[in-house]
């Protein structure tokens, strides 16, 4: 599909006229707003005929909201991804936190004699 929408030059308009790799940087509201119009147009251009007289042009909105369907589904799953790392990071961090807690409590449990052999032996 991209390697069709970029023999073809497609272009979309957004703020003025943008490519398809210009679509990663536009936020997702504007990508949704996008897609809503472009398959409204689709739905228009189709229209209710007798005939099957499919023209380029609903090609052409089928395949950039197409685009526009897939950017915004691999956008939210990396921010969903993304999410998942810091929550697990966080957790990762209070574990080591505790780790740390628990081997400062051995250290204070130890007796004078065996904290002055720990500080010889380094």
């Amino acid at each position: 599909m991209f390697e069709k929408a970029t023999r073809m030059k497609l272009r979309f308009n957004y703020k003025g006229v943008c490519s398809v790799e210009d679509l990663w940087d536009v936020p997702l509201r504007d990508l949704d707003a996008m897609y809503r119009s472009l398959t409204k147009q689709k739905r228009e251009a189709e229209g209710d005929s007798l005939l099957d007289t499919r023209c380029r042009g609903t090609e052409v909105l089928g395949l950039q909201s197409d685009i526009i369907k897939h950017i915004v589904e691999v956008r939210l799953q990396e921010r969903k991804e993304m999410e998942e790392a810091s929550v697990k990071a966080a957790k990762k961090q209070k574990i080591l936190g505790i780790i740390a807690e628990k081997q400062d409590q051995s250290l204070r449990d130890m007796s004078e004699e065996e904290l002055a052999s720990m500080i010889d032996s380094l």
